[in-house]
């Protein structure tokens, strides 16, 4: 008896009908097999009778994947350009400037896509985030951007991806992407615990280009998270120093997976991304070229007035935080008074209504007010920022 090759099946398939790791051998019709060749990382296998082999791979468009709000810079409540704003203070929603240093001169400003030239093939997203510095400024050791993600717990000893699209008006490299862990009110530790993410000194040129990184976030194990606030992750992303730049970002994510999967908002719809936004900051604005209205109320005194504002949105928190611009109190009759001043009285407010204590004058006690801007520019905002 001889022993060798065992004879090919007729009609069997042949290996040579791959070509590489992970395709897919499926079939055109009966008895017809075929090559299926492997999608991109992330993709989806999906049923489609359209093509000729009834299958295809789909990008992963899951809204809840992306931790990041307003990933995409298309909610700007406080306004869509900013020059020289404080450290700290926020300018897209849910994103915030810090830095150190004096003499520098900074704009942050919402931008425009012309139509078919955003980055994100299938959805033409409208703007983009705009950090120009004009005067590179002395003495500065960071600068950067941030957004938080509420409660430290989020995505804590478990592998992430970080996506953008970024581009310059010159070469430039960003200096480096890193998490912060903040443990929350009466957390351990106290601190906010940095962690650097290592391969990211990315380097942006005139075209738009999407950089990733992979990490792990680190566990909370033997930490102890804020009960009365459960803390954030912070994302910042740090940029030159005593320099001057022109840089452009769009679609941030953050997502549990090893690869970057296809951009989607945290919501997936406009109004989602919206009212998730309007969690943390809100401001009520004319919407129709009048005097906007905030609320009403009545004079406990001829000095003191107080006033009821309805929220549109549960807010994360009591908001602590008064951002106004020309109050006005108009009475039944509607003549009009000037408040010399408002604060949010923390005791009446919750997180659905807020009560603003004023300070007005020869007001009428116990009579009706409406609480509202003098002029159709004018706007209320209240602010429950983490």
């Amino acid at each position: 008896m001889t022993i060798g090759r065992l004879p090919s099946v007729e009609g069997g398939i042949q290996p040579t009908i791959v070509d590489a790791k992970g395709d897919i051998i499926t079939a055109t019709a009966a008895d017809t097999p075929a090559r299926l060749a492997v999608g991109n990382d992330g993709d989806t296998l999906v049923a489609d009778s359209s093509t000729s082999t009834g299958l295809r791979y789909a990008e992963d468009y899951a809204a809840g994947k992306n931790k990041i709000i307003n990933g995409d810079f298309g909610v700007w409540q406080r306004g869509t350009s900013f020059s020289n704003p404080a450290t700290a203070a926020y300018t897209s929603d849910r994103w915030s400037v810090v830095y150190d240093g004096t003499g520098a001169t900074r704009t942050i400003s919402r931008q425009t896509f012309t139509p078919a030239t955003a980055p994100v093939a299938g959805y033409e997203y409208p703007y983009f985030y705009r950090y120009a510095q004009s005067v590179a400024g002395t003495g500065g050791n960071y600068n950067l951007f941030q957004t938080r993600l509420e409660d430290v717990r989020t995505f804590a000893g478990r592998t992430v991806t970080i996506s953008f699209w970024g581009k310059a008006a010159a070469t430039t490299s960003i200096v480096k992407l890193n998490l912060e862990q903040e443990f929350g009110s009466g957390g351990s530790p106290s601190a906010t615990v940095d962690n650097d993410i290592a391969g990211t000194n990315f380097s942006l040129t005139t075209s738009w280009q999407r950089f990733t990184v992979t990490t792990t976030v680190p566990s909370i194990t033997g930490k102890t998270v804020g009960t009365t606030t459960p803390g954030f992750l912070g994302l910042r992303v740090w940029i030159p120093v005593n320099a001057t730049f022109t840089l452009d970002f769009f679609g941030f994510q953050i997502e549990e997976s090893s690869v970057a999967t296809a951009f989607q908002t945290a919501t997936g719809t406009l109004q989602g991304e919206l009212a998730a936004c309007q969690r943390y900051y809100q401001r009520i604005v004319s919407t129709g070229g009048a005097n906007p209205f905030f609320g009403q109320g009545t004079a406990s005194s001829s000095t003191a007035p107080y006033f009821a504002v309805i929220l549109g949105t549960t807010m994360r928190t009591t908001p602590t935080v008064l951002d106004v611009s020309g109050l006005q109190l108009m009475d039944a009759s509607g003549g009009t008074a000037t408040p010399t001043s408002a604060a949010i009285n923390s005791g009446l407010s919750n997180q659905r209504s807020v009560v603003i204590t004023a300070t007005g004058s020869s007001l009428t006690i116990g009579a009706f007010y409406w609480f509202r801007g003098a002029t159709s520019a004018d706007y209320i905002g209240f602010g429950a920022e983490l």
